[in-house]
């Protein structure tokens, strides 16, 4: 039997591609937690209420030398915003553990255009609500907190979106 090295090689790029599809697939599972299992993993210091944007954080306000009145107005600010976000949130998780699946062959084009729709609704509620909030923050401030905030928000916004990948490169044979 004669082996042809080309075809060998093909069937080993697909057989890889394959691997590497079902390795991906399998790594982005993140089941949900158990209600009698052990808790998720921590996600460590500087997340939640008081980590990064919240009230002393790493975030917009951090370094804003924030009153403690102003803390604990922002703290009453967040909470009411994750509050009253809550049925939004719960609304897009629902939508996402009953989209269709595409891989599994049955593809239905009104369903997911449906169901991309109402993400997208939802997704504007809770863009306008996350300005109020922070609008409302922002009436907390000072005017020189203010100042400072717009001007950490520029620098930000002029650093511009991350560069992209190079292209990958041909395969030689």
């Amino acid at each position: 039997m004669k082996l042809n090295l080309k075809k060998f090689s093909y069937v080993a790029a697909i057989a890889g591609a394959l691997l590497l599809a079902t390795a991906v697939v399998v790594f982005s599972q993140n089941p949900p937690p158990r209600p009698d299992g052990p808790p998720g993993a921590p996600r460590g210091p500087g997340h939640g209420p008081h980590g990064p944007g919240g009230p002393g954080g790493f975030g917009p306000l951090a370094g804003l030398n924030l009153t403690d009145a102003q803390k604990e107005q922002i703290k009453q600010i967040h909470e009411s915003f994750a509050e009253s976000t809550k049925a939004l949130h719960d609304q897009m998780r629902a939508l996402h553990e009953k989209n269709a699946d595409p891989i599994s062959g049955n593809f239905d084009e009104a369903a997911i255009r449906s169901a991309a729709e109402s993400r997208a609704r939802i997704q504007v509620e809770l863009e306008v609500a996350h300005a109020k909030m922070m609008s409302q923050v922002a009436n907390v401030l000072t005017a020189e907190q203010r100042a400072q905030m717009a001007e950490r928000h520029k620098r930000r916004r002029d650093m511009g979106p991350p560069r992209a990948p190079a292209p990958p490169r041909e395969p030689e044979f």
